[in-house]
């Protein structure tokens, strides 16, 4: 439902209300002045019914302002927190992508090149692949899945299982691919091989 159609909603119940109040008190007018006709008691009954039903009707008013004041201002309010929401992920995403821009940089320069060994094209990779993994650890991202470590099933996938007298039992024999953290919270879970 649309904050319109809520505010409009709240409105035709806060007129219902009012109608209906305002018919309870007409009836109530009514009856004595059937019982009194033309009496003194039931022309100040009637001035009373109605005193009582002008305040009904001004607090009434009252009411039906604040609830439209409300609902404004929850949609203002759900409006800020989505664009902060926006902004927070937008800033998040740039100060990434800043940490991992010098490793692009290096890549290009490496394709750059001209005529290297493959020795050398060996040492600029693994150079770059330490650049990654610096930038990786300042953004608190860790490695996990290391060989030798007891198999956790929480934050490794074994695919497979060897037989193996020098491993221990449930002890991850090989890495197939890392996996990744970030605190508690599992960015990629390490495939292993598991051993016994």
């Amino acid at each position: 439902m649309s904050k319109q159609d809520a505010v409009k909603k709240a409105a035709k119940q806060a007129e219902e209300a009012a109608d209906t109040q305002k018919e309870k008190e007409f009836n109530a007018a009514e009856q004595p002045q059937a019982e009194t006709p033309g009496t003194d008691s039931g022309d100040a009954q009637l001035k009373k019914l109605q005193e009582q039903l002008e305040q009904s009707s001004a607090e009434l008013e009252k009411q039906k302002d604040l609830l439209l004041r409300t609902a404004a201002e929850y949609d203002n309010y759900r409006k800020r927190t989505e664009r902060e929401k926006t902004m927070v992920y937008t800033d998040a995403t740039a100060d990434t992508i800043e940490k991992v821009l010098p490793v692009c940089d290096n890549l290009e320069r490496a394709l750059a090149q001209q005529g290297g060994s493959a020795e050398d094209l060996r040492k600029g990779v693994e150079m770059v692949l330490g650049q990654l993994n610096g930038a990786l650890s300042k953004m608190g991202v860790a490695v996990i899945g290391l060989q030798g470590e007891p198999f956790n099933p929480e934050i490794h996938n074994a695919v497979s299982h060897i037989e193996d007298a020098n491993l221990g039992e449930n002890v991850v024999a090989e890495v197939l691919q890392k996996g990744y953290r970030i605190g508690e919270r599992i960015i990629r879970h390490a495939i292993v091989q598991v051993a016994n």
